[in-house]
């Protein structure tokens, strides 16, 4: 039914639990897993008016956005690993999560996307807002939600 799973994983340790759920389907489907780590883009502050610094600032920040990048993204290939399960990972920036998300899932050729979330109600919900609830939106394929 389902070959290609995206699994959208910010680090967190709710991520962590949609990807534990992906390997389990993708083993008992046979599918595999393609990982994206979405880097929010660079918001500079005050020093962006020195343009020196707000080039090292965003230069500091792409670094170390690479590098949790590529340790979350390692560590879902063990994982995969570990379960018999081809796990592929990528990241890229973006303003949007979501869109790139919808976009990368599209992209991929993926048939069903499993995520986090956080479970928010009410007013917390309405001015944090959900990149869960906005794939849910904006998505044409199925979204798997992961509730911790």
């Amino acid at each position: 039914m389902y070959a290609h799973i995206l699994v959208p994983h910010d680090g967190t340790r709710l991520s962590e639990s949609a990807l534990a759920h992906a390997v389990h389907l993708a083993k008992v489907i046979s599918a595999r897993i393609s990982v994206l780590h979405v880097v929010t883009d660079f918001v500079g502050d005050a020093s962006m008016e020195v343009p020196l610094l707000a080039t090292t600032g965003r230069e500091a920040f792409q670094q170390r956005s690479i590098g949790e990048a590529e340790a979350i993204l390692a560590s879902a290939a063990r994982i995969g690993a570990a379960h018999g399960v081809t796990i592929e990972g990528h990241f890229l920036f973006a303003a949007d999560p979501y869109k790139a998300i919808v976009d990368e899932a599209q992209r991929r050729g993926c048939d069903l996307i499993v995520m986090a979330s956080h479970g928010r109600r009410g007013l917390e919900s309405l001015l944090i807002g959900s990149e869960t609830q906005k794939v849910l939106t904006h998505c044409r394929i199925p979204v798997l939600v992961v509730r911790n």
